[in-house]
C-alpha cells in the first residue's frame, strides 16, 4: 500500500472519529486500547516461542553478561 493511501485512508478514519459523539470516541479509545495490549501479548508469545524452540533445538549460547557484552563490541 502506497504512503499516499495510507496517509489518506489514516485521514478519513480520523474525520469518522471526529464525527463520533464524545462518548463514542471515548469508547472507540478503550476498544483500540484493548487490541493493541492484546496485539503485544500475543507478540510476546510469539517470541517466547520461537526462543524456547531454539533452545529445544540448541541454538543458543551461555555465557556471563561480559560474555555476551564482548560478544557485542566484536
Amino acid at each position: 500500500m502506497s504512503q499516499a493511501l495510507k496517509t489518506s485512508l489514516f485521514q478519513e478514519a480520523l474525520t469518522a472519529i471526529d464525527a463520533l459523539s464524545l462518548d463514542d470516541q471515548a469508547a472507540l479509545i478503550d476498544v483500540l486500547n484493548n487490541r493493541l495490549k492484546l496485539r503485544q501479548r500475543q507478540q510476546v508469545v510469539k517470541e517466547v516461542r520461537e526462543v524456547q524452540q531454539e533452545y529445544r533445538e540448541g541454538k543458543f549460547k551461555s555465557g556471563s553478561v561480559d560474555d555476551f557484552l564482548a560478544e557485542l563490541d566484536s
